[in-house]
């Protein structure tokens, strides 16, 4: 037997625990809004905070008269200077600059399934064929591909014939009128009677007839064999070769396929560079994703000679502690209770809000000019300068966490001389040099693509030439990096490249 006993006891210590309060969370969750989010959510605290209000800034604006209340000498316009150095005029120039115009965004967009179902109704089709259509087009993708067998549409077809069958059944049963009866039902029995898959596949290739050409494909072949009898190129080396040589094609064996066929490979290969103008997703045309529009959070302009960094935030809103409650929120003996509690958080809420805001602004600007100084060569030079740069190496110098760095780069953009990028852009990992430098992995994807666009297209360069061709340029680089940059970048092996 056990002489241990288990009781219960009362004891004191002290130790040391980690709690964030909700607070930090939001300060976490604001830093990592990018800049129209922000403005959504500022606006919302704007409305529950009565403590917040905007902060206008001050416009005076001073008219200079000399004493006899006439313009000073010096601002009148001289017309042949305005003449003579192409309308530079100060205040006048605005009348003369070309302005942008900018076509507005659609609301709404037309999808692939509305824009084939339009071309449905215009068809030729009884009421049992126009509801094979309508169950055919709800299984197209996007891509404007059939997405299941013919024999699942099929067998969705009967499913849907036998849950109405049987209500049409049970309503025609009701009807008094024998001979009325049994015409009605003789008629269902047409109506309803189960689809065969001939039935469903003679609609199908009346939805292979609609635009875009190739949809409704149950394969790619298909789509490509579709487009080309679009065409009227039924009789075409480009269709002989999709119909009867498709492997062949898939892996450029053009000397294989000008063997059976009994040409030259030149006209393999023009017939593959016919086919290749061929769209293989036709649905795409029709997609209803809308357009993403981009707002930079930063920007990065050139100032006398000098890159410099701004926060784009001249539509955020300006918040400030709104005096007038303030004032109220003075006299502490006007509230008791659940009234002063709610002064006062609100007040609080109020302030910590606004240093939050402005230190979510200098954390941006921090790492935002940390990237444009280490990665200046990219700026003045190109993408194959880019450097590489991680996460830890900006907190590290501006003295901050990782994770903080991690926030103020997700879902951020900034507006350079080059363009507008992500600000993920700037960070990639790195290869080394002959000389002991590094280059950014993204500067090596740069450089393979260049080269390959520049490369005798009779005689493409292999992955182990790209080696030493990048060795030659001080880049060391493994064979097997080559090739996993070559994917990336969606560039086909040597011997998929080659012209004859």
């Amino acid at each position: 037997m056990s002489g241990f006993k288990t009781n219960l006891y009362q004891s004191t210590q002290l130790r040391q625990e980690m709690k964030i309060n909700p607070r930090l969370y939001q300060a976490m969750e604001l830093l990592y809004m990018p800049l129209l989010d922000l403005q959504t959510h500022l606006s919302q605290e704007m409305a529950e905070n009565p403590f917040l209000e905007l902060a206008e800034a001050d416009t005076e604006e001073d008219l200079q008269l000399d004493e006899e209340g006439q313009d000073d000498p010096k601002d009148e316009i001289d017309w042949e200077e305005i003449l003579l150095d192409g309308f530079d005029a100060g205040g006048r120039r605005e009348q003369f600059e070309q302005k942008e115009y900018f076509q507005p965004t659609a609301v709404e967009v037309q999808d692939l399934h509305d824009f084939l179902s339009e071309q449905l109704l215009l068809a030729d089709l009884d009421d049992r064929d126009m509801r094979a259509g309508e169950e055919i087009i709800g299984n197209i993708d996007d891509d404007g591909s059939l997405s299941c067998s013919l024999e699942n549409v099929v067998d969705g077809l009967n499913d849907w014939l036998a849950e109405v069958r049987e209500v049409a059944l049970c309503q025609t049963q009701e009807i008094e009128d024998l001979e009325t009866r049994e015409v009605e039902l003789e008629q269902l029995s047409q109506l309803f009677a189960p689809y065969s898959r001939e039935e469903v596949e003679a609609v199908l290739r009346v939805i292979q007839s609609f635009d875009p050409p190739g949809v409704g494909a149950r394969d790619l072949r298909e789509s490509i064999e579709i487009q080309l009898r679009r065409k009227d190129k039924a009789d075409s080396v480009a269709y002989r070769i999709v119909c009867d040589h498709f492997e062949d094609l898939l892996n450029h064996r053009w000397t294989e396929i000008s063997k059976v066929i009994g040409i030259s490979p030149k006209e393999v290969q023009d017939a593959a560079d016919e086919i290749a103008t061929l769209d293989p997703k036709p649905g795409r045309q029709h997609s209803a994703d809308p357009d993403r529009y981009v707002v930079p959070d930063l920007v990065v302009d050139i100032v006398d000679g000098e890159y410099m960094v701004f926060v784009n935030d001249t539509n955020l809103p300006r918040l400030r502690l709104s005096q007038s409650y303030r004032e109220v929120a003075a006299d502490k003996n006007k509230f008791q209770g659940r009234n002063k509690e709610f002064i006062s958080n609100k007040l609080n809420s109020a302030n910590w809000m606004i240093q939050a805001i402005e230190q979510r602004r200098q954390t941006m600007l921090k790492v935002m000019n940390f990237i444009v100084d280490r990665q200046r060569d990219f700026f003045e030079r190109g993408v194959q300068y880019l450097k590489p740069l991680t996460l830890r190496e900006v907190a590290e110098h501006i003295e901050m966490h990782e994770s903080t760095v991690s926030r103020v780069t997700n879902e951020k953009w900034v507006q350079t001389p080059r363009g507008v990028y992500h600000l993920k852009y700037f960070f990639s990992s790195g290869l080394s040099t002959v000389t002991g430098g590094d280059i950014s992995a993204r500067g090596v994807r740069d450089k393979i693509k260049n080269l390959v666009d520049e490369e005798d297209t009779k005689r493409p360069l292999t992955d182990q030439a790209i080696v030493n061709l990048l060795k030659s340029e001080g880049v060391k680089i493994a064979r097997r990096t080559v090739a996993k940059y070559r994917d990336q970048l969606g560039i086909l092996p040597a011997r998929m490249r080659k012209r004859v």
